[in-house]
């Protein structure tokens, strides 16, 4: 059995700039097939456009509002939405509000900075 406190967990920074906590992931879990992480962006922050070749995603809003774009459609998000990013969508996020936007992020497979693809 695994169980992490998301508290114990080290912040870092993505390769496209958010800052995530890793809850489950290959790093610190027997983790095959996905993984889950906490990422905050500050007030008016945005993520690099990047996409992924094999990774899907899923975010969930925990705090705060933005605009989320996925191959050139943008879309208002806010607190309780859960958007899907399919593999090899260019993809980003942008909070707009005055406080941080906090979100999780569950990717399948896990997460990887070599899967993450710019410009």
């Amino acid at each position: 059995m695994t169980i992490n406190q998301i508290d114990e967990q080290e912040p870092f920074i993505t390769a496209d700039g958010s800052t995530i906590r890793s809850i489950l992931d290959l790093s610190n879990a027997p983790v095959e097939k996905q993984s889950l992480a906490e990422a905050i962006l500050p007030p008016g922050g945005a993520t690099e456009r990047h996409w992924h070749k094999t990774s899907e995603e899923f975010y969930f809003i925990l705090q705060g509002t933005g605009t989320v774009e996925i191959d050139g459609s943008k879309q208002e998000i806010r607190v309780g939405d859960a958007v899907l990013i399919p593999n090899g969508q260019w993809h980003q996020i942008i909070a707009d509000s005055h406080t941080e936007l906090r979100f999780l992020c569950c990717c399948a497979p896990p997460y990887s900075h070599e899967d993450t693809f710019f410009d």
